[in-house]
């Protein structure tokens, strides 16, 4: 498994600019048709090595799940929250994104006095990261924080679909397709319609096809 090159570069700029406490925040799940989108904030102990972390969507699945725990176990601190299919098609997916990253800075048990945001964006058009922040393109293979709030945001994301939508809507096989617009996604889609759980305003082309 590749390592992150400088694990620690971002934030350690970030602590000699006087920043003290400095998390990561990262989000999962915006492409999907299905279901919330999930987000992460994390703060790690200075300096600490976790073999293996990187980019959520870089390692298996099985990885995945070993590097949650001990992220979990380690973190000083970590928050997951999302966002749910009605508030998307609400504000829609941007301000969706950034409403679940926010609110994982706010729920951490401290108070972070500056966030490192994975890709190129921190603001909506109504929702924005209310914290003093940084947007980091990639960031999950730049910065030990944000790859750690990446693999807490997709996980979180894969496990509610899977032991919850996949068991409520057992039509659908959420759990093969974790909510994507796959052949086998779009074949359930023409056979049942949709459901509770789809976002409703991603699913304009499949219903342009129907008409």
């Amino acid at each position: 498994m590749k390592e992150l090159t400088h694990p620690w570069e971002i934030e350690e700029r970030c602590w000699t600019e006087g920043y003290e406490t400095v998390c990561g925040v990262d989000e999962a799940g915006a492409g999907p048709l299905a279901g919330p989108v999930y987000a992460a904030a994390v703060v790690l102990p200075r300096g600490l090595v976790i073999e293996g972390l990187n980019d959520s969507k870089k390692i298996s699945e099985k990885k995945r799940e070993q590097l949650f725990d001990v992220i979990c176990e380690n973190a000083v601190a970590y928050a997951i929250t999302s966002v749910s299919e009605g508030e998307i098609d609400e504000i829609d997916i941007l301000n969706a994104r950034m409403l679940a990253m926010d609110r994982a800075i706010k729920a951490l048990s401290v108070k972070v006095d500056f966030a490192l945001v994975d890709g190129n964006r921190s603001k909506g058009s109504s929702k924005s990261i209310e914290c003093p922040n940084e947007t980091v393109v990639k960031g999950d293979a730049k910065s030990a924080s944000i790859a750690a709030a990446s693999i807490l945001a997709k996980v979180s994301r894969d496990r509610y679909v899977v032991e919850v939508l996949d068991k409520e809507y057992p039509e659908y096989a959420f759990a093969k397709h974790k909510g994507y617009g796959t052949k086998l996604h779009m074949e359930m889609l023409d056979r049942f319609g949709p459901c509770d759980a789809h976002r409703k305003t991603f699913l304009k082309k499949w219903e342009a096809k129907k008409k």
